[in-house]
């Protein structure tokens, strides 16, 4: 939905707002509207759920009470500056996103101005003066970033201190460093762990349920690596088996290597998936998000051996990366390629299929890129991501629907959301910066397709790039809802076991009994208990035996298809109800 509403609609009866949005400012106002609304508010939303609408909503409501007169929208980017512009400009709200701090004010055409973080952190002192001087709402777009050292958000406290009305933002988990966020508020817990309080959220989960967000199918593809060092011994490695933690990066670089075939298989089969999606979402596009500028420039000659069309170049130093992104967005085009700079806040909506090709693995970063996927235009279209098989992508894959608040009093690092990494990460990258301690060749790198994640799932058995075992996945409907998509997987799941097994006894009546294999169900439990380890971060072990002393049974080597059954539904309903 685009942001868009009524010009002065009675309160209640905006009918272009989403439920959520309607809900959240009746948490401001008051479910009948009459009250003036707190000084500050936080809203934590999924990704694509509609946060800059809800917003500018609220924005025009104060502009109208004349509670406030004029308005700052403070974003991480400069492109960022033009779309929220742009998109108060469809709502009569006039937003100047080329301000510069030289100009001292604003024009007297504008309600107000967008600039970025680092802007404001430059001169506090004058953001501060504009803001007493006039009744202002200051709108921080991901206030997460207000938190990326002391020196911003010091400078972000001192600017807009005085402001009437300040409306925080934010789609992705919080960091969780000791730098609190300004102007979030924090409880302290029973524990003695202070942790922030949002004012309304929107998750990803309900998102999914009110048809607001697509259904994300994740599909990892492992494969053999081979590379030289620098002494000349050559390596070899499985992407996707228990690797130590460098031989684990040497590997997942030498599987973006350009130089390998393993990105180009994958790429082959990303677009393969696209072509299923637009049969039915005729405008989807791709985006294959690169590390660096030189792999960024050879995947795209990689898509036009594939595709026979050129693909959209995205770099983070390139001027006209804001009108690149725009006329991509505007188009029916199939791919894009960009460095890791439009990971958070480009508005694409018809993205539908990522290549997640870059060596950044923090949460916070990989939240961010598989938010540009998730925005969903009619209920039913689900979205496509394409990873290495790597650990810790696997694992934040499996988190997609774990909220997290941003913890003070804790020590840096407890669960590697503290990430200093992700300003670098959005920063002009001109190398790659996987394994760089350890400089090597790659001589070949080749993928497997491995499995699908979905719903805290996995499903799928290792296949070759083109096999019908691959393409079986590949071609799910691009239309679905998300519990078809489950449904879909399993059945596709039994059919490859039994095809396996079929290969191996030659008993045609093995496909009578795939749909209650209990090895497919036992994957499907490790899958799960995987997500929860990930969730809870208790060991594999320890949920098993919870898992059985709730359901009863044998240990899971004896246990029977009814038993793993149960243990299924059980971590189900516990990934529903419980927070970890």
């Amino acid at each position: 939905m685009p942001p868009a509403f009524p010009e002065r609609a009675a309160w209640g009866t905006a009918s272009s707002l989403r439920a959520w949005q309607q809900q959240a400012l009746e948490a401001y106002f008051g479910t009948d509207g009459s009250l003036p609304g707190p000084r500050d508010f936080l809203t934590v939303a999924t990704p694509g759920a509609g946060k800059t609408t809800f917003a500018l909503r609220l924005a025009r409501e104060l502009l109208e009470r004349r509670i406030v007169v004029a308005i700052t929208v403070i974003c991480p980017t400069e492109h960022l500056k033009r779309q929220w512009a742009e998109s108060a400009a469809r709502v009569g709200i006039k937003i100047d996103p080329e301000f510069q701090n030289a100009q001292g004010r604003a024009g007297k055409d504008f309600h107000g101005i967008a600039v970025t973080y680092a802007t404001v952190a430059a001169r506090p002192a004058l953001h501060r003066n504009r803001t007493e001087a006039r009744k202002t709402l200051v709108i921080f777009d991901e206030v997460h970033h207000a938190g990326d050292g002391l020196s911003w958000g010091d400078a972000v406290r001192e600017a807009f201190e005085p402001a009437a009305r300040r409306l925080a933002l934010s789609g992705t988990p919080f960091r969780t460093d000791i730098n609190p966020i300004p102007f979030v508020q924090y409880e302290e817990g029973p524990d003695g762990i202070r942790r922030s309080r949002a004012d309304y959220t929107y998750g990803y989960g309900p998102a999914l349920a009110d048809g607001v967000v697509r259904p994300v199918i994740f599909l990892a593809y492992a494969g053999e690596m081979r590379w030289r060092t620098r002494a000349g011994d050559e390596i070899t490695a499985t992407l996707g088996e228990p690797l130590t933690q460098d031989q684990t990066a040497q590997a997942w670089r030498a599987a973006l290597d350009p130089k390998g075939d393993w990105i180009g298989q994958v790429l082959a089969a990303a677009d393969r998936r696209l072509s299923e999606l637009r049969r039915v979402i005729p405008d989807a596009g791709g985006l294959v998000i690169a590390t660096d500028h030189e792999t960024a420039r050879a995947y795209a000659k990689m898509l036009r051996a594939v595709t026979g069309q050129g693909a959209t170049i995205v770099l983070s130093d390139d001027p006209a990366a804001s009108k690149k992104i725009k006329a991509f967005a505007d188009t029916d085009d199939r791919w894009m390629v960009a460095v890791r700079m439009v990971s958070e806040g480009v508005d694409i909506p018809r993205l539908a299929v990522g290549v997640y090709a870059t060596s950044t693995s923090t949460p916070l970063f990989f939240a961010q890129a598989v938010g540009r996927f998730v925005r969903a235009r009619r209920r039913g279209e689900t979205a496509s991501v394409f990873l290495p098989s790597v650990p810790t992508l696997m694992g934040h894959a499996a988190e997609m629907e774990t909220e997290r608040d941003h913890v003070l009093d804790r020590p840096v690092r407890e669960d590697g959301l503290d990430d200093e990494l992700l300003a670098e990460a959005n920063r002009k990258q001109d190398t790659s910066d996987v394994g760089e301690e350890v400089p090597f060749e790659t001589v070949e790198a080749s993928a497997t397709f491995d499995r699908v994640l979905y719903d805290g799932g996995e499903f799928g058995m290792q296949a070759q790039p083109g096999s019908a075992e691959e393409e079986e996945f590949l071609g799910i409907p691009g239309l679905l809802e998300p519990e078809q998509v489950t449904a879909l997987l399993r059945k596709r799941q039994a059919e490859q076991i039994a095809g396996e097994r079929k290969k191996k006894t030659g008993d045609p009546r093995a496909d009578r009994t795939a749909a209650e294999d209990i090895a497919a169900m036992r994957r499907e439990l490790n899958g799960l208990v995987g997500a929860w380890n990930h969730r809870t971060g208790k060991p594999h072990g320890v949920i098993h035996t919870e898992l059985r002393a709730a359901c009863g049974g044998p240990p899971i080597a004896q246990a029977s298809a009814e038993d793993i059954g149960k243990r299924i539904a059980k971590i189900r309903e516990w990934a529903t109800k419980r927070r970890p």
